[in-house]
């Protein structure tokens, strides 16, 4: 048995080193050696990977310019339906001696989507639409901003890098450019290894939003200037847009706001979003809808990042389709016999102002006899049982009241003290502070009339006097001092003061 068991390891031991011997006799790369290691191309970013087979290279090539054509039609789709329809040469309408044709209108097919020369005129999908895109004369160009001073850094998102400068050493703009290190650049890059044509893929986010400042006129929408061509990173024309300069929305300094200006904060929100409920292009949604895409300009919101607005309402066969999800709430909207979901655009918009707005900026500090209408506003929109026409005109019912002085006749206070009325006199000193104050150092707020103002002293512990301005607010109040004591009362003939002299 042990014989049989060592001449059975013998053969396999021996069939082994045979089958070894065979293949290093035989062995092919002997005779046809592999292919050598292509090198990259000087051009290559460093740690760029290798190139691939020419006909992964096609591929990769057409999936590039399938983007830029989309992303081309996209633009496209939105500036549409102002031009007049062409179909021949002799129909097209010729273009104002200062309008240009941006991003030379049309993507040109690369030799991935059809053979034959590039060219930079090349036409664009469908008869007549190489001058669809073209803007109306800027107010604003390249010659403008040629000498530019102060330019600042203000930030970058996925796309564009935005610079504040200094026109003629008297108006301060905005300049926004693609950000050749933004994510969106350095990931195509990194995916087509073509720079110029991952520029212009990027570029047409900010044409498109160009076309859209233009086509949303509106005191909410931040204006377009103009833009500029220039050639930048070896790359020819380039594009620049110069814009109305605004204010970060910074959600901490606004808690810290009066609510009077945080009102202001989201009535200028529920405005423009009504705007777009109606407006020219249908119903427009926000699909980026954070604080960072608002500025503030001069006290009013206004929506500064149009690249990823849309106004298609989403398809449906059944209310299952018109799904919406947050991340705290769901919300099923009806399918209209259309096929649509019903103001789905709409209630996406409103819902992303309540969940970043309303709830943090509308209810804290206001008027008691008016928070009961707020508490009701948030509710509302944060079930979405209102649309935004309601919401509109529920918030202009609250300006109403406030600016009326209406809110005040529900109260039921009466004054604890009295006070001696001094004429064009005014207290320089003696401040306490206060919150929401419109003074970091003292306790200044707006009121309707002498008698709120007494309410608010009345209310105030170490409050011993008040001091009317000259100054109002937006919405047409008085600006008030409250003072801790009325020791010093100096001559001002634009004030005047108000002394508690019972308690």
């Amino acid at each position: 048995m042990r014989r049989r068991k060592t001449a059975v390891a013998g053969g396999c031991c021996l069939a082994f080193l045979l089958g070894t011997l065979l293949n290093l006799l035989f062995i092919p790369g002997s005779e046809h050696p592999p292919p050598p290691r292509r090198e990259l191309p000087p051009s290559s970013p460093p740690g760029a990977p290798l190139d691939p087979p020419e006909e992964e290279i096609g591929g990769v090539r057409a999936a590039l310019a399938r983007q830029i054509r989309q992303r081309y039609e996209e633009v496209l789709r939105y500036r549409q339906h102002r031009a007049a329809p062409a179909a021949a040469s002799a129909g097209r309408r010729p273009l104002r001696p200062r309008e240009r044709r941006l991003m030379d209108l049309a993507p040109p097919r690369t030799s991935a989507e059809q053979p034959g020369p590039r060219g930079r005129a090349a036409a664009g999908p469908g008869a007549g639409a190489w001058a669809e895109l073209s803007l109306e004369p800027p107010l604003l160009g390249c010659r403008d901003i040629r000498d530019v001073g102060g330019v600042q850094y203000l930030g970058s998102g996925y796309t564009k890098a935005v610079y504040k400068a200094v026109l003629n050493r008297t108006l301060a703009v905005a300049l926004k450019a693609v950000d050749f290190g933004g994510h969106d650049i350095a990931h195509c890059v990194r995916q087509f290894s073509a720079l110029g044509d991952c520029y212009r893929l990027a570029a047409y986010k900010i044409v498109k939003e160009m076309i859209l400042l233009q086509r949303l006129r509106h005191d909410n929408v931040l204006q377009l200037y103009g833009y500029c061509y220039q050639d930048s990173n070896d790359i020819p024309d380039t594009l620049t847009t110069i814009t109305e300069l605004g204010s970060p929305l910074e959600m901490i300094q606004l808690l810290q706001t009066s609510w009077e200006d945080r009102f202001r904060i989201c009535l200028s929100l529920v405005r423009l979003l009504h705007y777009l409920a109606h407006s020219p292009l249908g119903s427009v949604t926000l699909l980026d809808f954070r604080p960072r895409q608002f500025v503030i300009v001069d006290g009013e919101l206004k929506v500064t990042d149009l690249d990823d607005a849309s106004v298609e309402e989403s398809s449906c066969t059944s209310n299952s389709d018109c799904f919406m999800e947050f991340p705290a709430r769901n919300f099923t909207l009806p399918c209209s016999v259309e096929g649509r979901c019903q103001s789905m655009n709409e209630k996406r918009n409103l819902y992303n102002a309540y969940r970043f707005f309303f709830t943090y900026l509308l209810p804290h500090s206001a008027p008691p006899s008016l928070r009961p209408l707020l508490d009701k506003i948030v509710n509302a929109t944060g079930e979405l049982h209102w649309g935004i026409d309601e919401t509109a005109a529920q918030l202009e019912r609250v300006l109403n009241l406030y600016k009326s002085g209406e809110y005040l006749q529900n109260t039921t206070w009466v004054p604890k003290a009295e006070y001696r009325r001094v004429p064009e006199a005014h207290i320089p000193d003696e401040n306490y502070r206060c919150w929401p104050s419109y003074h970091h150092k003292g306790c200044l707020l707006s009121v309707f009339d002498v008698n709120e103002a007494i309410e608010i002293c009345d209310s105030y512990s170490q409050c011993k006097a008040f001091v009317l301005t000259n100054q109002t607010t937006w919405t047409g109040r008085q600006l008030v001092f409250f003072k801790m004591a009325s020791n010093h009362i100096v001559p001002d003939p634009d004030k005047i003061t108000y002394v508690k002299v019972t308690d």
